[in-house]
This record gives structure tokens, sequence and C-alpha cells, in this order.
């Protein structure tokens, strides 16, 4: 990267990437084994470099660079043409990179798992929230599709179904310095693909809490020795599920009011014959608690609520077991009332009975940033916008764009310094970073790296003046 380049119109690389001049044209060729590959990016990519071959790792740090500077749709013609690669004759490699190539996600998963961690969460328990979203795809040659409730378009009162495929996204739940608040860092990305799609191959259909209990377990195995803290919604809160994993994780989840809640079981008598007792007699439901004039509520402030606010609310806490249909799990629940009224009454529930409600409720506040996390990923790293149709290329290509909005966060964290300060206008500010700015600052970087500050041998220059230069930058790192 040290050697100079020159930049030829109309070139094209040959099957070693060799840059050559088109045929048609008469600029001069740039150097041999130039790929267009940002010369502050190898570092950043090197933790992955071990579960690539040569030639696929030279393709790789093509195509993740131009995923980051590309605008709009996250194609691999569009990343090409950002690069500047548009007129290549070997493009097919680079779709390969995707549909053939040997490499494995979850072993990418754990590697990123690894340096979420050992930056931001190096001790003490790890947080991760887990949560499904449908992307939303059309067409006859996506085999995993199916129809969907849409969670984005949907409300209470008004039901939008969707075509489009079903991931399950595990996230590190962790405060960002730069950001002054919680981020969720996707690291482990599955396909669950819908009922007819296993209908159809003669397959035992895998729902969604299925998924979510391999992907827990895998994450128990990644990670011996840490405590592991997992947060969902009520689509998670199942007896199934729970019984599976409560032996090696915390779960976290919403808890319904007119859950079957009973007692301890009873100590076994000496000598007493038959099966030991797995629950003890009936309790009230938590709805009936919140008319007991005998509930001991006692008021509090939680701090990060909704919208970075302290909340001050009414809560009740005890232990119990929550019994459905054989399946009996202990868990200490939390029913929460607004003194003000503003908010209506939930109820929380955590399978690690002796952990404090405070707790309880701060671990499944931070569960909202997983919806802030799949929104920024559709805004700024184009999912959604990919076009594969080949299944190798579906089940890779949107875990990767998601893990790449944990490492821009990682990149961002290491760009930024106490200094830094959130783009704004006359008109408009705001008070702190957000993930715009994160994918802004490493364009920034990537643009002007030492690769792209190229000139053409022999022509003319011209100069540009600094504040023009910036203009052009910050235009290009805001395109999307």
């Amino acid at each position: 990267m040290s050697q100079p380049h020159y930049i030829a119109p109309k070139a094209t690389i040959d099957s070693t990437h060799r840059m050559k001049a088109h045929p048609n044209s008469s600029a001069v060729p740039l150097p041999v084994d130039a790929l267009p590959i940002p010369a502050v990016l190898v570092p950043w990519l090197l933790p992955f470099r071990e579960f690539f071959s040569t030639s696929v790792w030279d393709r790789v740090q093509v195509l993740v660079a131009g995923a980051i500077l590309a605008p709009g749709k996250r194609t691999v013609s569009s990343v090409l043409r950002i690069m500047g690669m548009d007129g290549i004759s070997n493009f097919t490699g680079y779709h390969q990179v995707l549909n053939r190539a040997r490499w494995s996600p979850r072993k990418i998963g754990h590697r990123l798992l690894r340096l979420i961690l050992d930056r931001l969460v190096p001790d003490g328990p790890v947080v991760i929230g887990i949560d499904d979203t449908i992307e939303r795809r059309w067409g006859p040659k996506i085999a995993a599709r199916g129809i969907y409730r849409d969670p984005v378009r949907s409300s209470k009162e008004h039901f939008v179904k969707t075509s489009g495929l079903r991931w399950l996204c595990l996230m590190v739940l962790t405060p960002v310095p730069w950001a002054a608040r919680t981020m969720a860092l996707p690291f482990l990305t599955v396909l669950a693909p819908s009922k007819r799609y296993h209908t159809d191959r003669g397959h035992r259909h895998k729902r969604l809490t299925d998924w979510a209990r391999q992907s827990i377990l895998c994450v128990c195995r990644w990670l011996p020795g840490r405590r592991i803290i997992v947060v969902g919604d009520s689509a998670f809160a199942a007896l199934d599920l729970l019984a599976a994993v409560r032996s090696r994780v915390t779960m976290v989840s919403r808890l319904r009011l007119d859950a079957n809640l009973y007692a301890p079981p009873p100590e076994r008598k000496p000598g007493k014959r038959g099966r030991k007792p797995i629950k003890g007699a009936r309790l009230p439901k938590l709805k009936g608690r919140l008319a007991d004039a005998t509930t001991a509520w006692r008021t509090v402030s939680v701090t990060n609520w909704y919208g970075n606010r302290t909340q001050v609310l009414d809560i009740a806490s005890d232990t119990a077991v929550w019994y459905h249909s054989g399946a009996a799990v202990p868990i200490r629940w939390v029913l929460v009332r607004d003194p003000a009224g503003d908010l209506g009454p939930q109820a929380f529930f955590c399978t690690d009975i002796a952990a404090d409600p405070i707790d309880i409720l701060g671990w499944f506040v931070r569960r909202w940033q997983v919806e802030v996390t799949f929104q920024d990923c559709r805004a700024h790293l184009g999912v959604e916008t990919q076009r594969q149709w080949s299944d190798r290329a579906i089940l890779r290509t949107t875990p990767i764009l998601l893990g790449m909005y944990s490492l821009t966060t990682l990149w961002a964290t290491a760009l930024f310094d106490a200094d830094s300060r959130p783009k704004g206008a006359s008109w408009y500010s705001k008070t702190s970073l957000t993930f715009s700015d994160a994918i802004a600052t490493v364009r920034h970087t990537l643009w002007l790296s030492e690769y792209f500050a190229v000139s053409d041998q022999g022509a003319n220059p011209q100069k540009f003046t600094r504040d023009l230069t910036e203009r052009m930058a910050d235009a290009l790192c805001y395109a999307a």
C-alpha cells in the first residue's frame, strides 16, 4: 500500500486480481496486484483472517469496505461499483464469497462476541438481548420465506402481514462510551424458516423457541465461567425454553398477569413414597394482587428508563413456581404500576430467584435497544435491500450485515475521542453521538485513507481546498 497508485478509467481486474486497462481505453493501468482495499481496514479485519482462504480473504476485504461505503442497496453490484470495480471481468468471484466459498458464519459470530466482550465487557455478567425480526423479501426462489405479522407496520388495532424471512438475533446489551447509553451489538443471527419450508421437505418444524434454546446453549459453550443474562420479550416466556436453559443462564422477560403461580413444593416427609411434588399450593394471580389492599408496594426510582429518563414506579415482588402443562420453573416475579397512572400495570420475571427487582427492571429496559439496532441496520447498512436468491447466500448475507453494525461500533470507539461531537446544524442539534455518527466517522476514515488519496499519472493536478474536501467527504459519509 506504500507504493503510488494510479486510477485508470474503465479499468478491469482479471482472475488474479491484476488491474488492467479496458480494451477500449487508452488509460494507464493500475500497478499489478492492486486491490482497492483501504489500508486502515486491514488491521481492523485481521481477527477474522484465519477463517478464510487467501483468495477469498482478498475479496472479503473488498466486500466489507464496499458494504460500509455504499449508500442505498447492499448488493454485490453496488459494493463493486462504490469500490471502482464496476468494470471487472471476474465479478462472479465476489458473488461466490457468499454462495459458494467455504467459511462458517458461526465461527465469525464467536470471534465477534469475543471482540465485543474484550473491548466493552471484560468482566462481570454478560447481558444478551434475544429477539426476532422479519426481513421483508418476496420471490419464489426464496425457499425459507413465510407469511408473518409485520411488527413494524402493525399495531394493537391494525394487523399487517408480510412476506419475508424470520431471523433470530442475539445481541450484547452493553453501554458504549461514545454513545452515553446502552447499545445492542449483534453477534449471532440464525434463520428460522417457515413451517411451510419444513413441511415441503418432510422435516419436523422447529419453532422460534427451539432455535432460541439452541442459540442460547451455543453461547453458553462459548462463554464458560461467565454469568449470562438473557433478556427477551414475551415470545420467549415459554416454560419449555426456560426449563431447558435456566441451569445455564438467567432468563428475564415479561410475565402474563394471569399466569399460574404456585408456592414452592413442600418438603417430602421421611419415608413417604411416590413422586416428589414439583409445586405447592396455588397462589393468587398477579392481576388479583393489583386490587388487593394487602399487597406490599414500595416506590422506587428506575434510572435509564425508556428515553434515558428516570421513572418512579411502585413495585411488588416475590418468588413463586410458574407451572403449566407439567412444566414448572421457579421464578422471581416483579409487579409494576405507575403512581401517576400514565403506564399500565406490567409484570416481569427472572429465573434467578435471588435477583434484585431493580436489577430485573434494569435488565429488561435494556432490551428496547434491540429494536433500535434493527432500525439502524435497515437505515444505514441496507438490511432488506440485498437480493441474493441462493440459499447459502441468504443464510450468510443478513447475519454479516448485522454483524457489521457491531464492528462499526467497535471501530468508531477507537476513532472517537473526548472532543467528538455529534453532527448538527444551526436548526438542529443532538446531545449525544448515535450510530449514524459512528458509521459516518468510519466512512470518513476509509475515504481519506492513503489508498484513496491518489492522482492520475501525468495529469495536471487540480488542488482542492480543505473545506471542499471535507464537504465532499461528509456528503458521502451521510449518504445513507
